[in-house]
């Protein structure tokens, strides 16, 4: 008998594991060392983190995913100056440290979208309720959002004619 709950205890966390693997947000991911990594990947590659919080419960997290990767101009848009980074609520990892670290931004509801430098300085919070529209998003202010928080756009050099 022990032998069988074992094997059942086994099979039940793969069959976990492996769902995990295929889904958008991954609860046994370490969202630590994992955004550290898509920092270092960001400063590298001259680019902003693009963290997408919820989870695969959600409806319009996995809707956002969709929007962003099937269209051509939001995926180029995406990839030209983000790393994008999907971090994990639900109950098997809420994450409660990464969230504390930048300011409970799970106030918002999910998803929420967080914009770090390459640095790892939070320099953007935005609420998903003002990109949507209908049943999906509004493309034109999801590419604003975008455009509005890319690292050539702060970057100071554009801005030299505000020096004194």
């Amino acid at each position: 008998m022990k032998k069988y709950s074992f094997l059942l205890v086994f099979v039940a966390l793969a069959s976990i594991h492996a769902g995990a693997s295929d889904s958008l947000y991954h609860p046994l991911a370490n969202a630590k060392k994992d955004i550290a990594e898509a920092i270092k990947k960001a400063k590298a590659e001259n680019k902003h983190v693009l963290i997408q919080a919820g989870g695969n419960w959600c409806s319009w997290c996995l809707e956002f995913n969709r929007f962003t990767t099937t269209d051509k101009q939001m995926d180029s848009a995406i990839n030209a100056d983000y790393i994008v980074y999907h971090l994990n609520y639900s109950p098997q990892a809420k994450n409660f440290e990464v969230f504390k670290q930048y300011g409970f931004p799970n106030r918002f509801g999910f998803p929420v979208f967080l914009i770090l430098d390459g640095n790892g300085k939070l320099i953007h919070t935005q609420n998903s309720s003002y990109l949507e529209e209908g049943k999906s998003y509004n493309k034109k202010k999801v590419l604003g959002f975008l455009a509005d928080w890319k690292p050539k756009v702060l970057d100071e050099k554009n801005y030299g004619y505000l020096k004194n």
